[in-house]
């Protein structure tokens, strides 16, 4: 399980997914500003929660936004 999945999993084992927004792989690259395929990659890694409907996929934006901070924390800390 990825540091990021145990969140939006408790809440979707729940079925409370009325707090939930889910992105699509093209809002998570815009947001992120990488390529979509870099999100695929996280997606298949394990890094990045997703929900699969079809053939695309959904992401919690929870899990987006957490991602960012820790990455986020972690650079900040390695300066200097």
């Amino acid at each position: 399980m990825s540091h990021t999945s145990h969140i939006r999993e408790g809440a979707l084992v729940q079925g409370d997914l009325t707090d939930v927004r889910f992105l699509t792989v093209a809002e998570v690259a815009s947001l992120m500003r990488v390529s979509p395929m870099t999100v695929y990659r996280m997606v298949q890694a394990g890094e990045l929660p997703a929900i699969r409907f079809g053939r695309s996929y959904r992401i919690p934006e929870a899990a987006v936004v957490e991602l960012v901070q820790s990455a986020a924390s972690g650079a900040i800390g390695n300066v200097g």
